[in-house]
């Protein structure tokens, strides 16, 4: 990568060229690879905290914690894609005696989809931007990667660029692997050109909207993949101060700058929140990860605080200095039902920032509609409940509502902080994304795969994860001939 601007005619070219010759390497070899950026990271570490500090007013132990998860997540990578499973190879022998007629030798296997256009997120500035969760699983896939940096941090983002592609280049992936552009321009540009095969997004409501509907009005539409926005309901059956405390601490954690942030929580009529106004009074204030974000709570926190029928509970604080930087505390309100009801256009949107709304219920059998009718996508939804009101049945309609409407279903705990691991989900219906995939975890590999058969093909012209001799010797699964009258036991 060279320290010259690229637009977005070279990335293509650049990626398009490299796509063949890296989908070819083998995954051991793109493994190594992920290992060798892993490494590269870590090395650079504090020069990279340095300069995130500095732009985006996230703490040292912060940014270091999601240093630290950027580059287990490329070597969770990389191990699952050394182990060949991932490309789900399914192989069927020739059967002249297939149930119902000749069957012939079919191969099927995952491919990856070619190069791929991350638009790099604000709020995240290593896990979800230029080498974070969608970068690792194009790379992964075996897709050249071009990243479209987030303004909010340009420095770390051609820093981290650097590194990468050295990184890359240094384990011997084909040239153009690996690309940074910048500018909404160069970004718009891009994602509308054919050699572009898929699309990844992280950020506002609108502009990954917009994306999207660029993306799908292609003249060959591809996928695209975007992360757009959640309020992340949590419901309780009651409200101690326990629970109440580390709310507020769900809430404000990096000032309320997370996607999983809860924005409603769901109590009974009549609960004690004082534990609220304590712990939020308790809470520092923090900057904004950049003045176009602070403008924006600001006038988010207006609205909810305008709106008819609101409580105030701890009304926090919002200044913005003289370098344009806002800096906040956190502000909570309450309301019952039918004021959130009957608020609606100024309640439900999201707010990004250290802001949350509670609801006061008086049925709790209400609370399945409700949520359906309330949030019809999200990132998480919560439910908080003792262990005799789990295991009575009573909270099974609202689970299956939660597991409607949701990506990951949380029993306890709280929606921020997600884990890097292969059984997350990170995720869901719209409008919490454009398309119900995974960003975090090893499945998110799969959104830039696509399947290939070869039927009769010689064995000399099948990738070799199809071969019989399986030279990278990842798993196969293999139905020989003469078996299938095995099958079809149900529809007999």
């Amino acid at each position: 990568m060279t320290e010259k601007p690229i637009d977005a005619v070279a990335a293509a070219a650049a990626a398009a060229a490299a796509a063949r010759p890296f989908a070819r390497t083998s995954p051991r070899e793109r493994g190594a690879a992920l290992v060798a950026v892993a490494e590269a990271l870590e090395s650079a570490a504090p020069e990279l905290i340095e300069i995130a500090m500095r732009e985006t007013g996230l703490t040292e132990t912060r940014l270091a914690g999601e240093l630290r998860r950027t580059a287990w997540q490329l070597r969770l990578f990389a191990d699952t894609i050394v182990d060949g499973g991932y490309l789900d190879v399914r192989i069927d022998a020739a059967d002249p005696d297939y149930v119902i007629g000749p069957r012939p030798d079919l191969r099927r296997m995952l491919e990856p989809v070619g190069p791929v256009l991350n638009f790099a997120a604000s709020n995240f500035p290593f896990a979800f931007s230029v080498a974070g969760g969608d970068s690792a699983a194009g790379l992964a896939a075996g897709c050249p990667v071009v990243v479209k940096a987030h303004s909010g941090h340009p420095e770390l983002s051609r820093r981290t660029a650097e590194i990468v592609a050295a990184a890359l280049e240094g384990a011997g992936m084909p040239e153009g692997t690996f690309q940074l552009i910048s500018g909404q321009e160069n970004g718009v540009a891009l994602l509308k050109d054919e050699r572009i095969r898929a699309g990844a997004f992280t950020g506002s409501t609108h502009v990954g909207r917009m994306l999207a509907d660029i993306a799908a009005s292609r003249p060959v539409p591809i996928p695209f993949y975007g992360e757009l926005g959640s309020v992340n309901p949590v419901y309780a059956t009651y409200a101690d101060s326990a629970l109440l405390e580390a709310f507020v601490t769900s809430v404000s954690g990096s000032a309320g700058q997370l996607c999983t942030k809860p924005g409603f929580l769901f109590v009974p009529e009549g609960s004690d929140l004082g534990a609220v106004t304590d712990a939020a009074g308790a809470v520092d204030e923090h900057r904004l990860l950049n003045p176009g974000i602070g403008r924006a709570f600001s006038q988010r926190r207006d609205d909810v605080l305008g709106a008819d029928g609101v409580t105030v509970l701890s009304e926090g604080e919002v200044r913005t200095d003289d370098a344009g930087q806002t800096y906040a505390t956190p502000t909570v309100v309450t309301v019952g039902v039918d004021t959130l009801m009957a608020n609606r256009e100024a309640l439900l949107e999201e707010s990004f920032g250290p802001l949350s709304v509670i609801v006061q219920y008086g049925d709790r059998g209400a609370l399945p509609q409700l949520h359906v009718e309330l949030f019809p996508g999200n990132l998480t939804s919560t439910l908080h409940a003792r262990a005799d009101e789990l295991s009575d049945g009573s909270l099974a309609p609202l689970v299956d509502a939660l597991a409607q409407t949701s990506g990951r279903v949380l029993f306890g705990g709280w929606p921020t902080g997600v884990s890097v691991t292969p059984a997350m989900q990170h995720g869901g219906p719209y409008p919490a994304t454009t398309t119900d995939a995974t960003s975090v975890g090893t499945a998110a590999i799969t959104r830039f795969l696509r399947g290939v058969a070869y039927q009769g093909a010689p064995q000399e012209l099948l990738p070799a994860p199809l071969r019989d001799d399986n030279p990278w010797n990842v798993p196969q699964q293999r139905s020989e001939a003469g078996r299938s009258h095995e099958w079809g036991s149900f529809a007999r």
